[in-house]
């Protein structure tokens, strides 16, 4: 085999394992990546659960009911009799 021949081969060879190597890096931060992007999609769905359980209560903290029932207990509110209504007209 000349000089040049040996010279070829082994730059294939390089190239070969180089381009071997590429491809088992390239795998693994796929995977690497893969494996991060499932957590952030976990992270996702439970910060979405979260934010229906918070809609949730506030929509129940907001009813009408909640807020008449408030209003009496803790502001002592009272509807006012018919003789304590005043209307006003311009």
């Amino acid at each position: 085999m000349s000089r040049f021949a040996r010279v070829a081969m082994a730059l294939l060879i390089g190239a070969v394992l180089g381009s071997a190597l590429g491809v088992i890096y390239a795998k693994h931060q796929t995977r690497k990546l893969f494996v991060e992007l499932q957590g952030v999609q976990k992270s996702r769905d439970d910060l979405q659960i979260d934010w229906g359980r918070l809609q949730l209560e506030q929509a129940t903290w907001a009813t009408h009911g909640r807020i008449e029932s408030v209003a009496r207990e803790r502001l002592e509110m009272r509807i006012p009799t018919p003789d304590h209504v005043v209307i006003v007209k311009r």
